[in-house]
């Protein structure tokens, strides 16, 4: 021990001095050494923690968003297929009238069906569609 004592004493101008003053200074300074390690570590594993807590809450309202959006979309589709619908039901309401109705009935069936009313004669005229649609079959 001595031999090292030497050897920092050559390095160092200055020999120190070994009291208890000084040894209870040493191990203060060593002290708040290791509190500010301790505390950088403490420091470092909570602000990870924080780090993490965000990012998992920032996934978590990325995803909810997301979610709402696509049944906000979903919402839209029925709602247009709700508006079809209600269409058709009042469409299908009105054909319901409409049918109860005799004269209407009547008329329906002379067009649909070539139904004549007593006396009446019924003449079929030609389409004049299918014949255009023909023509440009025959020129080629």
């Amino acid at each position: 021990m001595s031999l090292k004592r030497d050897q920092k004493a050559e390095t160092r101008e200055v020999t120190s001095i070994r009291n208890d003053y000084v040894r209870s200074v040493e191990m203060e300074g060593e002290r708040k050494k290791a509190h500010r390690v301790r505390l950088f570590r403490r420091l470092t594993v909570f602000g990870l923690l924080v780090l993490m807590a965000t990012i998992w809450v920032g996934s978590t309202i990325y995803a909810q968003t997301q979610t709402i959006s696509e049944k906000e979309e979903l919402r839209i589709q029925a709602l247009q297929q709700l508006e079809e619908v209600e269409k058709q039901q009042s469409q299908l309401e009105e054909q319901i009238l409409l049918l109860n109705d005799e004269e209407y009935l009547a008329k329906l069936a002379r067009k649909d069906y070539f139904l004549s009313d007593e006396g009446e004669i019924i003449f079929t005229t030609p389409n004049t569609e299918k014949k255009d649609e023909e023509k440009p079959s025959e020129e080629e």
